[in-house]
């Protein structure tokens, strides 16, 4: 896949002095919510609306969405706004209802990325149209699939790409409602810096008091634009109510939101950054000395455990590190999430170091 400067052409035609806002209800619920929304968003910094037509649900009966009349809705909206219309599709039949009303922008959802079946479908549905496709990722951190469901609309034609980042689900209780997986987002950023990437807070987060902080963190990582869930009446949206905010609250989230030069050229700023990368370097370097050196007694206790026909995992033991890990980290200002990030990861390779010395 060769995503050029031409693949965010369309991104650039907007011609904007700050990151793309796509905004709008979760869901369509009325023809008088959408429009009512989509005047309030008018003179502000959105240039694309958003509105759920179809919803899936993790289980059948929820709200699944209003279905077709929803999409004349968004007709009457454009007409009237001149915003963009985008919603989201997850089959051929969606594609075809979506583009008979002439929708700008269709976006993948995570539950349909997961699918490669699915996304190729919609990839063959949409083959010779000029339409904006965004995909979102898939539910788990799987940045392949994420690729793949890229990659066969680009193969199918469709030049007009960009995905969105909404977070990922895990069983951990988290802060968040997926949690970011920030470094997957940033890998496919650095493998593709010319697709278009687009966070989505609402759904990274589930509650709107926490909107501003993470569109902030991504406009910090160098994101192109924000997908943010907007209702007039978010407590009595009919889905995901407590993502939602207020145009009002929106706009001032625009207003708070401080955008990030891409770097500076000044000397003194390069000379800085050059002289702190240097401690990085030489501490990166330490920390992988200290890591090999922690798997070399691995290695022995690996041996013992061999032995003395002793199991490999020992759950007692590593929930005294885990939790005394999780202390320490505290007093030296890392978060509990990382310090479970980095030594589940430290665990899972002593574990394998551990069973090949056993297993031979």
């Amino acid at each position: 896949m060769n995503i050029t400067a031409d693949n965010r052409k369309w991104l650039d035609d907007f011609n904007l002095s700050h990151p793309l806002v796509i905004a709008g209800p979760c869901s369509a619920e009325t023809e008088e919510q959408v429009l009512k929304i989509a005047r309030e968003l008018k003179n502000s910094d959105v240039s694309i609306y958003r509105a759920g037509i179809w919803k899936p649900r993790t289980r059948p009966g929820g709200f699944e969405g209003v279905g077709a009349i929803g999409l004349k809705w968004l007709q009457k909206a454009k007409a009237e706004t001149g915003l963009l219309m985008a919603t989201e599709v997850a089959n051929a039949a969606h594609v075809k209802l979506a583009l008979e009303h002439d929708i700008d922008v269709l976006w993948i959802g995570a539950r349909t990325t997961v699918n490669p079946f699915a996304v190729q479908e919609i990839a063959d549905a949409l083959q010779g149209t000029d339409k904006i496709v965004l995909v979102k990722n898939p539910v788990n951190p799987d940045l392949a699939l994420w690729i793949g469901g890229v990659e066969r609309l680009y193969n199918a034609g469709i030049k007009k790409l960009g995905v969105i980042h909404r977070g990922f689900s895990t069983y951990d209780k988290t802060k968040y409602r997926n949690i970011p997986e920030w470094q997957l987002a940033i890998e496919l950023q650095s493998r593709f810096p010319n697709l278009p990437l687009i966070c989505d807070p609402s759904h990274i987060t589930g509650k709107r008091d926490m909107i501003q902080e993470v569109s902030q963190q991504a406009l910090d990582l160098n994101y192109d634009g924000l997908i943010i869930e907007t209702h007039f009446d978010p407590d009595n949206a009919w889905s995901d109510a407590a993502q939602q905010v207020t145009p009002t609250v929106l706009k001032q989230i625009f207003e708070d939101l401080r955008i990030r030069k891409v770097t500076d050229d000044a000397d003194d700023y390069n000379n800085r950054l050059a002289r702190f990368r240097v401690d990085i370097d030489e501490y990166d370097g330490k920390l992988l000395e200290i890591l090999g050196k922690r798997m070399k007694v691995a290695d022995k206790i690996g041996a013992l455990k061999k032995e003395k026909n002793v199991a490999v995992l020992q759950n007692k033991r590593w929930n005294e590190i885990l939790g005394k890990m999780i202390l320490d980290g505290e007093e030296k200002g890392l978060s509990e999430e990382f310090i479970l990030k980095i030594f589940k990861a430290i665990h899972q390779e002593s574990i394998s170091h551990q069973e090949k010395i056993i297993n031979n």
